[in-house]
């Protein structure tokens, strides 16, 4: 009597769906007590892909325990007394389905379409014809490198031991390193000694030490952002006179 009146209240239950060919499907669906086990399976095809005429149902309680077949496609949903959190297991007939095989879950089975680099260059529109334009356009603004002298010449008046500040921040210290690195962009750089712990290292750089100082001292900065001089330590007891 009970489930006679929630079928004429239209009310709804939320059912776990899960699929005989697709292991790792789960879905959480709402259906309505008053839909036939055809309009059931309809809806279900829209989600899992398998066609009404190959759908057989089971259901399944919380505990995962086989309660029926769901097997009359003329009665509605409510007959079979499902309940909330209950499983309503797909079985795909089809051998031939969509579904089997994995080919929904496992991407390594897909055919993965290959083009040739001869035929790839006869389309049209593609981003490398768009970028080979650009290049031939406007060359000096496409991939311009940096030279391996880059900033040589701001390097002609920096040596080795001079006192130093660096931009941005005035920060002072010593002059260390001066020359190319290897496993930084092309061109000169200079490695500083920081007097007070504004670097990011310690002289090694990326694996590769270009000279020694305390941790947190050391800085590889471009040239241009270096000025040599007398720009004494500063002497943290200095006071301003009153």
């Amino acid at each position: 009597m009970a489930s006679k009146l929630q079928i004429q209240g239209d009310e709804s239950v939320v059912l776990r769906v899960t699929h005989s060919n697709m292991k790792s499907f789960s879905s959480d669906v709402r259906f309505s007590l008053s839909m036939t086990l055809e309009a059931v399976k309809d809806k279900l095809w829209k989600k899992c892909g398998t066609s009404v005429d190959s759908m057989r149902l089971q259901l399944y309680d919380d505990g995962r325990s086989k309660l029926c077949d769901l097997s009359d496609n003329m009665k509605p949903l409510g007959f079979y007394h499902p309940q909330d959190g209950f499983i309503l297991h797909v079985i795909d007939l089809d051998p031939s389905s969509v579904t089997s095989g994995g080919w929904l879950e496992d991407t390594s089975l897909v055919e993965k379409y290959t083009i040739s680099d001869e035929a790839f260059d006869k389309l049209d529109g593609t981003f490398r014809k768009f970028k080979d334009k650009i290049a031939h356009q406007n060359p000096s603004a496409h991939e311009k490198k940096i030279s391996d002298d880059y900033m040589e010449d701001f390097c002609a008046n920096i040596k080795i031991g001079d006192r130093c500040k660096v931009e941005p921040g005035e920060k002072r210290g010593v002059v260390k390193y001066v020359g190319r690195a290897e496993n930084l962009p092309h061109g000169f750089w200079v490695g500083v000694q920081y007097d007070e712990p504004l670097g990011k290292n310690d002289g090694m750089v990326k694996g590769i030490r270009y000279f020694d100082c305390p941790p947190l001292h050391g800085a590889m900065v471009r040239p241009d952002k270096v000025e040599v001089g007398d720009f004494p330590e500063a002497d943290p007891f200095e006071e301003d006179e009153i």
